[in-house]
């Protein structure tokens, strides 16, 4: 099921269907800069430190890619 709409609530990232329907949550980081980067229908980006960590519609984790801190 596609990823309809996602958003952070304090400490976690909310992730519904199309429908409107609960399909996970992710915590995030605790940093000034951590959260939800952005999503799209078929994946969650969420900044832990210096990674944004990238997750499917099912909330398996797909990548980690580094942020560059310069």
């Amino acid at each position: 099921m596609a990823i309809g709409n996602a958003v952070q609530r304090g400490a976690y990232v909310y992730v519904c269907n199309e429908k409107g329907r609960h399909l996970y949550l992710q915590p995030v980081g605790t940093g000034p800069q951590d959260g939800l980067v952005d999503y799209t229908s078929g994946s969650v980006n969420i900044r832990h430190g210096s990674y944004i960590d990238t997750f499917d519609e099912k909330g398996a984790l797909r990548y980690r890619t580094s942020v560059c801190l310069a």
